[in-house]
């Protein structure tokens, strides 16, 4: 007699399969969801803690080689994808932003490495995989942001006093460059710094997010402590190109951030060879490797390296990102998949935090490139 399939074995087959992050059962977690059996077709549904997962396809054969030939009478599964955010929460002495899930720092220890241009396209592809992003530009001392993404309005005032962010292909915008007159120089002190900093952080109706991007002024300084010590801030994205200077300058930077008690996400190596459009021959103008190397010295994930491409530079020039004009191109693609790292790095840090030991995993590595 052929046996029929039931939910109770379906869920006993589902409770081996472990989150490839978070080293914990899907099922108990709480992340596989309305267990249904319709003849010989198991379905369910996945509910992510990032729309970015990078995982999705091994996740969908774990799932698969779990039920199929295990469970009696089931021959395929039917998966439905959902997302659920984690936020950031609880940390003492730290005011949290009302719907902000979490807040990414993008950070770079000396200029001139592309810090902003990696914020911005890290941002749109955040927000083209499906998830909530606000973007605030927190460079005081170069706010490009607005340069970039084709600002030219001053943000207003809602009903309630707050500011309304700029909205920019879906991001949600606040800069210090919006509020500035053109070539207006920001000579201002500590104190005056952290206070216009509070004021874009809970002085502005930012409304739902799950993740607001924050772009740092290089190096160590007034900006990085304001928020530091203001804010629950989910983590740190260091950027380096591969050269050694600034591998020395990135250095001082993961650091700070360790001595500010905010974990540091990993590193993504920008301007990491150029691969020429005629030949597809590649060069390493600023050498490569550097910024692997700098995150297997510090144990951090290696986050992905970006090749250089022009059409990056004519973007930032002329307010339509890469990810907006190039987003199926190969280096979008990189883009793509160094949001998708960051996202899965926030939710681990977040789960960290809430849980207790995680089951052993390899070393801390990205999963790819």
């Amino acid at each position: 007699m052929t046996e029929i399939a039931t939910v109770e074995a379906l869920e006993r087959a589902l409770a081996t399969v472990i989150d490839p992050e978070l080293r914990r059962p899907m099922l108990q977690l709480g992340m596989l969801r309305d267990l249904a059996i319709e003849g010989d077709v198991a379905s369910l549904r996945v509910v992510l803690t990032t729309p970015a997962c990078p995982l999705k396809d091994r996740i969908q054969q774990d799932v698969e080689a779990a039920v199929v030939g295990v469970v009696p009478g089931i021959q395929s599964v039917r998966l439905t994808w959902d997302a659920n955010v984690s936020s950031t929460r609880g940390l003492p002495g730290r005011q949290e932003i009302p719907g902000v899930r979490n807040a990414v720092a993008i950070s770079a220890g000396k200029g001139g490495v592309g810090k902003t241009t990696v914020g911005v396209n890290v941002a749109l592809a955040l927000r083209q995989l499906g998830a909530r992003v606000g973007l605030l530009d927190a460079d005081v001392y170069g706010p490009n942001v607005p340069i970039m993404l084709g600002i030219d309005e001053h943000p207003q005032a809602g009903p309630d006093g707050k500011m309304r962010p700029l909205d920019a292909h879906g991001l949600k915008v606040v800069s210090f460059g919006t509020i500035l007159k053109p070539g207006q120089p920001v000579i201002w002190r500590g104190p005056m710094l952290a206070k216009a900093l509070r004021e874009f952080l809970y002085e502005v109706a930012w409304g739902e997010l799950d993740y607001l991007v924050i772009d740092l002024p290089p190096g160590t300084g007034d900006v990085q402590l304001s928020l530091a010590q203001s804010m629950p801030m989910t983590g740190a994205v260091i950027c380096t190109t591969p050269q050694d200077v600034s591998l020395a300058d990135v250095s001082r930077g993961i650091e700070m951030f360790r001595q500010l008690n905010v974990p540091v996400l990993g590193v993504v190596e920008n301007m990491s060879g150029f691969v020429c459009p005629h030949c597809n021959e590649r060069t390493d103008i600023f050498g490569s490797g550097g910024g692997r190397e700098l995150a297997q010295r510090y144990e951090l994930p290696f986050l992905g390296a970006i090749p250089l491409d022009p059409r990056i530079r004519v973007g930032d020039n002329t307010g339509a990102p890469f990810m907006v004009t190039s987003p199926d191109s190969p280096v979008g693609r990189v883009f793509v998949e160094v949001a998708s790292h960051i996202a899965a790095e926030v939710s681990k840090e977040n789960f960290a935090a809430q849980a207790g030991p995680a089951m052993p995993s390899g070393p801390r590595v990205a999963l790819s490139r």
